[in-house]
């Protein structure tokens, strides 16, 4: 066989071993998951933060742009007052000022159009997530599962994350195809 299906063989084989060998270890009435982790670590969570970071760096750019503009045309105003009429300078100076908080709240109003993705992303991924998480309750006799960080101490054998990140994997992906 060549190298690619003997990889995938042991890949799925693998993957069978590790569910099943999962469920049938875990049989706890209380599991537990570090939900950060579980969506940060899913293919999903890292699309998401990714896109998030990258929309995030361009508007720090466009930021420090806008804001090199602006100084510049600030001082050109400010060179330009001696030789203009008050009357002539006020209106410049508020139209500047305008301008300035047109810029302001567009910036505003994207830098929170980007925390509503990332929300509504987080939402998208924990509404998938709630079938999966039954799943697993279901295999491992569960009635409830705790985010790890509220329980004091507790045996890494309940502790579903990697198996949760690897479910979802399995069945959301990185989000794209179901946008």
């Amino acid at each position: 066989m060549g190298r690619l299906v003997k990889a995938s063989l042991t890949l799925i084989v693998a993957l069978v071993w590790a569910t099943v060998t999962i469920s049938q270890d875990v049989r706890s009435p209380i599991l537990t998951i570090d939900s950060e982790r579980f969506y940060r670590d899913s293919a999903f969570g890292k699309r998401v933060l990714a896109d998030i970071e990258a929309e995030t760096t361009l508007l720090a750019e466009d930021n420090r742009r806008l804001e090199a503009e602006l100084e510049a045309e600030e001082q050109a105003l400010t060179d330009q007052r001696p030789d203009m009429e008050p009357q002539a300078f006020r209106e410049l100076a508020d139209a500047f000022d305008a301008r300035v908080e047109g810029i302001r709240n567009e910036r505003e109003a994207r830098s929170r159009g980007i925390a509503d993705l990332l929300e509504e992303n987080r939402d998208r991924f924990l509404a998938s997530a709630a079938p999966i998480l039954e799943d697993i309750m279901r295999e491992a006799g569960a009635g409830v599962i705790l985010e790890q960080r509220s329980v004091f101490v507790s045996a890494n054998a309940i502790d579903i994350t990697d198996l949760a990140i690897s479910r979802m994997d399995a069945t959301l992906g990185d989000g794209t195809e179901q946008q």
